[in-house]
């Protein structure tokens, strides 16, 4: 106001504390730690490969820890599926974790090529599946069975052989050779049928005729009485890790017909690869 005095009072500061940082309780880190989580991974560590089979009281014992707080533990990890139950009662560790971000590729491939295989399947009404490289191993990955009463089957979660299947020739042919010997040492070569190729040298040469036409051939290699064309799934900028097939019994293919499924398969193996290109 004019005229008037107006009297200001400055706050005094407050004394400062200095405080170092090496007087700062430095923890451990383990008083972080989740126990629960840590008992789960001392399960999940009593496996050691994808062979390895344990029922509950081989693992209370490895774990060490008792049967009662392990059987939550265990029914936890089975419905979040990271363990997969046998019908002995035994557990063993399923691809989730055997296989970590290969099998989210997977799963993201089988996402994506489903609506292609039901359309493969659905046009020919023929089986039509799909598999995928984990490592020195082919799975199949995904299946739509055809309609008919007769009709070839190719269950999800089966281990293909790489020297007498369309789908493990359409893979294994794409590998790198120190990769290929290695699938083919894994599975072994031995006869499915009369017809299985089991000599190394025409299998490789088997292999080029592969790579050079861009698809394979099971001609009752597997299964006596079907007939199997696969196509390898081939992306720009990445491996032939899947393939994707159709399967007939021998009895409903002609030189024609076989000849338009080619077609089918290998396009519907470019589509897919297609998707896979378009998505980050």
């Amino acid at each position: 106001m004019a005229g008037s005095a107006t009297k200001i009072q400055r706050r005094r500061p407050k004394k400062m504390h200095k405080v170092l940082s090496s007087e700062k309780p430095q923890p451990s880190g383990e008083q972080y730690l989740s126990k629960a989580i840590g008992r789960a991974l001392d399960v999940l560590e009593c496996f050691e490969d994808d062979k390895s089979q344990l029922g509950l009281k081989e693992i209370a014992a490895r774990a060490g820890m008792p049967e009662s707080s392990l059987f939550r533990i265990l029914v936890t990890l089975e419905t979040r599926g990271y363990l997969q139950q046998d019908a002995d009662g035994c557990y063993r560790l399923t691809p989730r974790v055997l296989f970590g971000k290969l099998r989210e590729r997977a799963d993201r491939l089988k996402e994506l090529a489903h609506p292609v295989l039901r359309g493969l399947a659905s046009h020919y009404d023929e089986t039509a599946s799909l598999a995928f490289l984990f490592e020195n191993r082919i799975h199949v990955l995904d299946s739509v069975e055809a309609l008919h009463e007769v009709r070839v089957i190719n269950k999800p979660g089966r281990v293909l052989p790489p020297h007498c299947s369309s789908l493990g020739k359409a893979i294994t042919a794409f590998q790198e050779q120190p990769l290929v010997d290695q699938i083919l040492e894994v599975y072994g070569l031995y006869r499915r049928t009369a017809k299985s190729v089991i000599d190394r040298g025409a299998l490789l040469s088997d292999f080029e005729r592969i790579r050079v036409k861009g698809y394979a051939v099971d001609r009752e290699e597997a299964v006596e009485g079907g007939v199997c064309i696969g196509a390898p799934i081939r992306p720009k900028n990445e491996n032939v890790s899947a393939a994707i097939s159709l399967s007939s019994p021998i009895a409903r293919i002609t030189p024609d017909r076989e000849k338009d499924i080619i077609r089918g398969v290998c396009a519907a193996a470019r589509e897919i690869a297609a998707l896979m290109d378009a998505v980050p």
